[in-house]
C-alpha cells in the first residue's frame, strides 16, 4: 500500500495530531479497508477530554466509519473489492465466560478499536473479514452512523420493549436521540429529558417535541409524574452517564419497570438501592452492540426508517481532525454527529 499513510492520534488529554504510520499488513482473513469517513463520538470526545474510563495514550481513535474494500480474500460473505461497508469494531478473546454464553459485545478482555486498541482514524485499515458487513447501498456518511445506532438499538432491545410501553431516554446526545428513535421504531410512545431547552428542541426537529426539562429533581419530578399520571415510564433509558441521571432513571420508572443502562462515566452513585426491591425494577446494562444489531439497523436504514444524515452536524477533512474535536469540545451542548472525510 505505498510507502506508509496518515492517521490521527490522540497523543494526551486536549492533543490530537496526524501521524505517519506504516503500510498495512493484513492477516490471514483480514481484508484492506480505505476509510471515507469516521464518526466522533462521545467516548471519543472523553477520551479528548481526559474523562473516558476505558482510554489509554496514546491511541488512535475511531470505531464509528465507513469504508471501501481495496483487497479481500474469498469468503462467504459475498464481499468484494469496491464495496462500501462498514464494521463490527468490538474485538472480544472468545473464550472467556462471557464468550462462552454468547455474550460477545461484554467479553471480559473486551478491545474496542479506538480505545483499547488501535482505532479506525487512518487512511487505510485492516479488519477481520468476519466483522465486516455489507452496507447494503447505503452511502458512506449514512454507513458511518451506523455503529453508534447498534449501540442505541441494542439498549432498547435490552427492554423488550413493547408497542403499549411508555419510554423515557435521559440524555439526547446522538446515542440518547438514537435510543429514542430507536424505541419509536418499536411502537412505542417515547418522551426524552435533558438538562438542556437546547437539547430538547433539537430533539423536538426529530419529532421528539415532548421533552423534560432535568433542571431541578422536584420539578423533574412533577413533570414525570405528569406525563405518567403518577405511575412513572415503563421503560427508562438512561444515556448520559452521571449518578444524578442514573438515580433519575430508576426515580422515574414505574414498578416492574425496565431501567437501561446504556451511558459509561466513572462516578459512583449513592443511592437507596431498596426501591429497587420496592419497585421489582429490572435494572439492565446495555454495552456495545452485536452482529445482528448491525444487520438490523442497515435493514432498517436501508428501508429508510432512520434519518440518519439529519443526525451529521459537520464535516470535515481529517487533516483538520485537531479542529473538529475542538469544536465538537466546545459546542457539544449543541452538536450531534461530527464527521471526519478520509476521501
Amino acid at each position: 500500500m505505498g510507502n506508509g499513510m496518515k492517521a490521527i492520534q490522540i497523543s494526551a488529554p486536549r492533543l490530537v495530531e496526524l501521524i505517519d504510520r506504516p503500510p498495512v499488513d493484513p492477516k490471514q482473513s483480514e481484508a484492506i479497508l480505505k476509510l471515507h469517513y469516521g464518526g466522533i463520538c462521545g467516548s471519543d470526545l472523553g477520551s479528548y477530554r481526559g474523562t473516558f474510563a476505558y482510554f489509554s495514550y496514546p491511541r488512535i481513535p475511531g470505531h464509528e466509519f465507513s469504508a471501501e474494500i481495496v483487497e479481500i480474500g474469498s469468503n462467504d460473505k459475498g464481499l468484494k473489492p469496491g464495496m462500501l461497508v462498514t464494521a463490527n469494531p468490538y474485538f472480544n478473546c472468545g473464550h472467556c465466560y462471557a464468550c462462552s454464553k454468547g455474550l460477545v459485545n461484554a467479553c471480559m478482555d473486551n478491545q474496542t478499536m479506538g480505545v483499547q486498541r488501535q482505532g479506525a482514524f487512518a487512511e487505510f485499515i485492516t479488519m477481520p473479514i468476519s466483522r465486516i458487513h455489507d452496507g447494503k447501498g447505503l452511502d458512506a456518511k449514512k454507513l458511518a452512523l451506523i455503529e453508534p445506532f447498534c449501540i442505541a438499538s441494542h439498549g432498547v432491545q435490552q427492554a423488550h420493549p413493547n408497542a403499549c410501553d411508555r419510554v423515557l431516554v435521559i440524555g439526547t446526545g446522538t446515542i440518547g436521540l438514537m435510543a429514542a428513535m430507536a424505541a419509536r421504531m418499536e411502537g412505542c410512545e417515547v418522551i426524552v429529558s435533558d438538562i438542556s431547552p437546547n437539547k430538547l428542541a433539537l430533539a423536538a426537529q426529530f419529532g421528539f417535541d415532548q421533552g423534560l426539562l432535568n433542571d431541578d429533581k422536584e420539578h423533574f419530578a412533577e413533570q414525570v409524574n405528569q406525563h405518567t399520571q403518577g405511575a412513572g415510564f415503563d421503560i427508562v433509558i438512561e444515556a448520559v452517564g452521571l449518578p444524578s441521571t442514573f438515580l433519575a432513571a430508576v426515580d422515574s420508572a414505574a414498578h416492574g419497570g425496565r431501567v437501561i443502562q446504556i451511558g459509561v462515566g466513572k462516578e459512583h452513585a449513592d443511592f437507596n438501592f431498596t426501591l429497587i426491591q420496592k419497585k421489582e425494577l429490572h435494572v439492565i446494562g446495555s454495552r456495545n452492540a452485536l452482529d445482528r444489531d448491525f444487520s438490523y439497523v442497515i435493514s432498517m436504514a436501508k428501508q429508510g426508517k432512520i434519518n440518519l444524515k439529519g443526525l451529521i452536524s459537520s464535516v470535515y477533512h481529517y487533516e483538520q481532525a485537531s479542529e473538529a474535536f475542538a469544536e465538537f469540545d466546545r459546542n457539544a451542548g449543541s452538536i450531534l454527529k461530527v464527521l471526519l472525510s478520509f476521501s
